[in-house]
């Protein structure tokens, strides 16, 4: 008994401890990108094929997703709006709920699935086998190399993904209001622009910048801290996408705050 109660405190400040040693690595790490994000040399081949693999390769994927989530959302908005005889809000509430909240966040849910997976494997995988030891060996910075332009290109391919996917989404509401539930045409298409505001679209970009950084930052944070050979690597690529997705859900919630709060 008196070891269990011992066991208590003891198992709270290990954790406690383990928590802070995190939040040091995870600071020295931010630090290091960014120290190497603003000096030489930046290696741009890199970047481009990072732009390719994280942003172009992932269009199909957030494409479809983004317009079935348009295509739900306004049926059900149409069942929930005929309780109350508020049918013709489809249209404004699918256009607020598709760029404000719905385009960043699920697509940064399913880069987080597709591609901070794959970072945090590739990374980790060169770890146990050795290759970041050989490129500091070959006075390479393995975080200048591997991790700013994977960063950067999330970074900045992000957005242009959410002002495709804020476009998909919306059309396929569009579809489905006009094809499915009887909404005319042109009376869409007018309550969808007279209730966007330019606030709506620029908050949900800044809000895909911000995930896009999560995403990378966290796979190539899990890959280069990854220990333990093969079950490692799996290990780590878990908990690059739980960890990234929490924070995404997190952050958007403070972002939301600060932009519409304010």
């Amino acid at each position: 008994m008196i070891n269990y109660i011992y066991n208590i405190p003891h198992a709270i400040g290990s954790n406690v401890l383990n928590l802070f040693a995190h939040i040091g690595k995870i600071s020295i790490f931010f630090y290091e990108i960014i120290i190497c994000t603003f000096t030489l040399p930046l290696y741009f081949k890199t970047f481009f094929n990072q732009v390719i693999k994280i942003g172009y390769n992932s269009l199909p994927v957030i494409g479809l997703t983004a317009f079935f989530t348009g295509s739900v959302l306004a049926l059900q908005i149409y069942v929930g709006g005929s309780r109350f005889n508020a049918e013709s809000i489809v249209a404004s509430i699918v256009a607020l709920g598709i760029t404000r909240e719905l385009g960043p966040v699920i697509a940064g849910l399913m880069l987080a699935g597709r591609v901070s997976a794959s970072i945090s494997a590739e990374i980790a995988t060169m770890k146990v086998t050795e290759q970041l030891d050989a490129l500091t060996t070959l006075s390479t910075n393995p975080i200048r190399y591997l991790v700013v332009p994977r960063v950067l290109a999330a970074l900045l391919t992000l957005p242009i993904l959410v002002l495709i996917a804020d476009i998909i989404g919306i059309m396929g509401g569009f579809v489905v209001g006009t094809q499915s539930l009887g909404f005319i045409e042109q009376s869409y298409i007018k309550n969808t622009f007279d209730i966007i505001q330019l606030n709506d679209v620029i908050s949900g970009l800044i809000k895909a910048a911000v995930f896009g950084f999560i995403v990378a930052f966290m796979g190539c944070y899990h890959g280069y801290n990854s220990t333990g050979g093969a079950q490692g690597v799996g290990r780590s690529t878990t908990k690059a996408v739980v960890s990234a997705s929490i924070l995404i859900l997190a952050s958007n919630y403070i972002l939301t705050s600060l932009v519409f709060n304010s």
